[in-house]
């Protein structure tokens, strides 16, 4: 079988490869492993993660904050299998649309595992263990990542595990450990500590949210806290072990944690190994990423490689964008992102997100700064949500103004955040924020007021 351009991997990155070499014209392959397509982000990260922060909010709200609307609520009561229920038919749903994206841009679809075979050949395994071998002079490798499991940890895929397994409990743990505060940790703690779950958050580091701008993370721990996460900061963990139908957590200078389940949440690496990288003279670094150029190229002739394969923030978004620019790339000879302008959300309550260069990153430059911030409880519409925890931080530039990083710790953060990301990417100042018209009463008003506090004249505070 021949084709212009074969994607090997189906995730975010592969299959948008896969959809937009198509409308440019390529016959295009795609090949995955798992039956549904949409790699770790649709199947068992992104999407199953927020369709559980969703259901196990709703269950929260209604038992603590209906009230405060005059609205009561007796008897409330969850049912776990509903909510998996529930979970799965959204992914399931997702699912068949991205294969029904591929029909529909005729990009054919190869079940099975693919790996190189030499210049310009793939060989896939298929389920039942037979092998085919497909041509091109075009590859993509777009594998993704799995979770790392820190040495000592013995996980078992039932009660030690990663987020795979987190995401499909059968039953509330009385009492899990989470291993890592970062987004995951966090975003599936909230999740089972919603549920009833006591929840326990060992952080090697002395703060959560590595990588989010101090400040808010800073502001967001009291907040975790007072909802219930037992969250301990600079834990170093020795093992992590089942015994017994129960887990055994040790952690240095301090007495072992018993627990019922626990939770590895402490990164993620590229998936690059056992690829056939070596049948094209092509090797990782000590990361596990695939080296390329500006345009995903390689040192091998013909071979590209995009996502969570490549350096770069391990964000689905952020492979839909190489995938779109090295399928362009192959057309036109160019391509270009952004990775300054990478946007990150974390979807606990409240949510956290960020887009460009954090206050440390700016000191550490030596870039002289302004800084606006405008908190949520002055905004409008946040007080008849009844949702006034957080602030909006705009830092730019103190000599032109020009907006260099935008965080977030509130209602929605997710969603403004896109405003200041599409203002960053045209090169926009705080005034230019500023000086547009924003409806009102609504949460994007605050990054308006924030925007107007770099130079001191916010309104409303």
């Amino acid at each position: 079988m021949n084709h212009d351009l074969v994607v090997i991997g189906g995730g975010p990155g592969g299959y948008v490869a896969a959809i937009r070499a198509a409308q440019l014209g390529m016959d295009v392959a795609v090949i995955e492993k798992e039956e549904k397509l949409g790699g770790t982000c649709l199947r068992v990260g992104c999407i199953p993660s927020k369709a559980l922060l969703e259901s196990s909010h709703k269950y929260e709200e209604a038992g603590h904050e209906f009230s405060q609307h005059g609205i009561g609520v007796s008897g409330l009561t969850f049912d776990l299998a509903t909510m998996m229920k529930r979970k799965n038919d959204v992914v399931t749903t997702l699912a068949k649309g991205i294969e029904a994206l591929l029909v529909k841009n005729k990009v054919a679809r190869y079940r099975g595992t693919g790996r190189l075979a030499g210049p310009g050949k793939v060989e896939i395994t298929a389920t039942d263990g037979s092998k085919r071998v497909v041509q091109s002079p075009r590859i993509i490798l777009a594998v993704g990542s799995r979770s790392v499991v820190l040495p000592g940890i013995e996980a078992d895929g039932k009660l030690v595990g990663a987020s795979t397994e987190a995401l499909a409990f059968d039953t509330v743990p009385a009492h899990l450990v989470v291993i890592g505060g970062g987004y995951i940790g966090l975003e599936l703690g909230t999740v089972w500590r919603r549920l009833g779950s006591k929840v326990t958050v060992l952080e090697y580091a002395d703060r959560i949210l590595t990588g989010i701008d101090a400040d808010i993370a800073a502001e967001a721990l009291p907040l975790f806290r007072k909802q219930g996460l037992d969250i301990r900061l600079g834990v170093k963990v020795k093992s992590a072990r089942a015994s017994g139908g129960r887990c055994i957590v040790e952690c240095e200078g301090q007495e072992p944690i018993e627990c019922d389940r626990v939770l590895a949440a402490t990164g993620r690496r590229p998936a690059t190994d056992d690829l056939g990288l070596e049948t094209v003279g092509l090797a990782t670094d000590g990361r596990g990423w695939i080296p390329v150029d500006g345009q995903f190229r390689t040192a091998a002739a013909g071979v590209y490689a995009i996502g969570d394969c490549i350096p770069g923030p391990m964000l689905a978004h952020k492979a839909e964008e190489d995938g779109v620019a090295c399928a362009e790339a192959l057309k036109s000879g160019w391509a270009h992102v952004d990775y300054d302008l990478v946007p990150a959300v974390v979807f606990t309550h409240p949510e956290i997100a960020a887009v460009g260069r954090t206050e440390e990153q700016l000191v550490a430059a030596g870039v002289t700064f302004k800084k606006g911030v405008f908190p949520f409880r002055a905004n409008g519409r946040a007080r008849t949500i009844n949702d006034t925890t957080g602030k909006v931080k705009v830092l730019a530039d103190a000599a032109t103004d020009r907006v260099l990083g935008v965080h977030i710790i509130g209602p929605s953060a997710g969603d403004l955040i896109g405003e200041a990301a599409a203002a960053m990417s045209f090169g926009a100042t705080a005034e230019d924020i500023a000086r547009v018209c924003h409806a009102h009463p609504t949460l994007p008003e605050a990054l308006k007021e924030a925007a107007m506090a770099v130079s001191g004249r916010a309104i409303h505070m």
